[in-house]
């Protein structure tokens, strides 16, 4: 935050100046994509916003990867973008021209800078370092924000904390981790082709666990590495570095190079029914808003789309929230998370049926949620029906005596 912002906000709270039209809770990428929206959007213009963020977000804590048809809002700050890639499993090789599509990444310090120099020149936008301890709503004056030594009243709350019943497990929904380590490297040679990713390779695996390599080249001597696992667990730190150092050295025969950064994540991928916590004065965005694709753990322009949806839907006067989600390709998505937890070691073969028998433009369509039936049915005709019909079982008729069979 810049020193003037501080200054505002400083005398302006001072002055007991607690009252809000929409208060944000959390400026990571749901949080800020939100109050961008609004900022660009003339209805806002005369509406009190403030964002309640524990952290001040100036340093590069994550990396954010996208594909999006050509130009972009974020190519002015993206780290890097290809139009080719590549596809490796033990039985599929496929090299890929994104044609229209480029893959993109975006480095989340530039992503807050550009979100700050906005919110800086938005005299209706407040920023406040506070960690928020508890939400009371009430139903006809909005809510009123706790936090340790401020409290903040909003008509509308937008709130990306995850509630700790997610956390519990002792329901019917399915809860899987992604979790990934990663190394941006450097070597002394030119290794690199800085106009091709590789988006997945199955090649290394975890033992019997679904696990892939992604590499992001950024120049002839510089990449990001990442091994990637979809578990119920988390392993350790060492077994990452095992795996990328394999990597390296057997498959892309690189034997001098330095680390000079890591990144680790995880993202929860699960069909829990983030909507249910929504209320009438609250609404719950980012992960905790489902916001993330159950089924591949991309969030990043879901948090863009959403967030205009939002908009629409409060100038239009409706909940917020509405209509926010494909119920079909969510049903898709329960039931590929259900294999992932239940038959993980098939994941890398039915990924290998899709990428083998669709083009990277239908695949990419598809993972956005916005194809026709007709083209859903042509990438599900790609799969074996078989781990889909038995996760249909699995997730539905869970007494089912036919069940073992269909295994």
């Amino acid at each position: 935050m810049s020193l003037n912002l501080y200054r505002i906000n400083t005398f302006y709270f001072s002055m007991g100046n607690n009252h809000f039209d929409y208060a944000i809770i959390g400026a990571g990428a749901a949080g800020l994509h939100l109050v961008m929206a609004m900022i660009q959007d003339e209805y806002f213009d005369k509406k009190k916003i403030v964002i309640l963020e524990k952290s001040n977000k100036n340093t590069n804590d994550r990396t954010w990867s996208f594909w999006e048809k050509k130009l972009g809002k974020w190519d002015d700050i993206l780290h890097h973008s290809w139009q080719y890639g590549s596809f490796y499993s033990d039985d599929v090789m496929k090299e890929m021209d994104l044609k229209e599509y480029r893959y993109k990444t975006l480095r989340s310090s530039k992503f807050y800078e550009h979100a700050k120099k906005l919110i800086n020149n938005a005299p209706n936008v407040f920023w406040q370092k506070q960690e928020v301890i508890r939400i009371e709503e009430n139903v006809d004056q909005g809510a009123k924000v706790i936090c340790g030594q401020a409290q903040y009243k909003a008509h509308h709350v937008f709130d990306s904390r995850i509630d700790n019943d997610f956390f519990e497990e002792n329901d019917e929904y399915t809860r899987i981790l992604q979790h990934f380590k990663g190394w941006f490297i450097q070597t002394n040679e030119k290794v690199f082709d800085p106009d091709k990713f590789t988006m997945m390779d199955f090649r290394l695996r975890w033992k019997d666990q679904t696990s892939f390599i992604y590499v992001l080249p950024f120049s002839e001597t510089e990449a990001m590495i990442e091994f990637t696992l979809f578990t119920d667990e988390l392993i350790e730190d060492k077994d990452y570095e095992e795996k990328l150092k394999q990597y390296i050295h057997e498959f892309l025969k690189i034997k001098d190079y330095k680390i000079i950064e890591k990144e680790k994540g995880v993202i929860p991928m699960t069909d829990f029914p983030f909507y249910k916590k929504n209320k009438k004065s609250v609404t719950k965005i980012g992960t905790a808003g489902g916001w993330v694709k159950p089924s591949s753990g991309y969030a990043f322009k879901n948090c863009e789309r959403y967030s205009y949806k939002l908009i629409e839907n409060i100038k239009a006067n409706k909940k917020p929230s509405a209509s926010l989600f494909h119920s079909r390709y969510r049903w898709y998505d329960a039931l590929l998370l259900d294999i992932l937890k239940n038959k993980n070691e098939l994941i890398t073969s039915l990924f290998s049926m899709m990428f083998k028998k669709n083009s990277i433009q239908e695949i990419f369509t598809f993972l956005d949620d916005e194809g026709s039936l007709k083209s859903d049915l042509k990438i599900i005709k790609s799969f074996d029906p078989f781990p889909f019909l038995a996760a249909l079982i699995r997730k539905y008729h869970p007494k089912n005596i036919f069940k073992s069979k269909i295994h």
